[in-house]
């Protein structure tokens, strides 16, 4: 049975381009466009994986992966973090910080920063979920 990857990114182009290496991997690929809309589907849908944007609109990617990271239903959910943000922006960010009110930040499973090489992506996916 193929894995569900549910890839949350509010850009469309992003999110085709991710679409398409999952589908060409074998995985089933899942879409929200946001942070609030990500979280609905991960209850519902129940991903192997997300693969999550920073910067969004409506439910950020920091917001999402706090509550994520923080929920002890979520917490062992693999996440590759896919965005143009570099890592150590990511972890010195104010709002990450906020997000987790003085408390270590986790590091993302993986952090991948845009743009990415389609193969380098679908080595990240296969290396989370086997």
């Amino acid at each position: 049975m193929s894995k569900k990857v549910l890839v949350v990114d509010d850009d469309p182009d992003v999110r085709s381009f991710v679409v398409t290496v999952l589908e060409e991997n074998q995985y089933i690929p899942l879409i929200a466009q946001d942070g609030v809309e990500g979280l609905e589907k991960i209850e519902k849908e129940k991903p192997d994986l997300v693969i999550l944007d920073v910067l969004m609109p409506r439910g950020s990617g920091i917001r999402l992966y706090h509550h994520l990271k923080t929920n002890d239903q979520f917490k062992k959910l693999p996440i590759i973090m896919f965005t143009g943000i570099a890592l150590r922006s990511f972890l010195k960010s104010q709002k990450v910080l906020d997000e987790f009110k003085g408390a270590e930040v986790p590091k993302p499973d993986i952090y991948l920063e845009k743009p990415v090489d389609p193969e380098v992506l679908a080595t990240a996916v296969r290396k989370k979920l086997g």
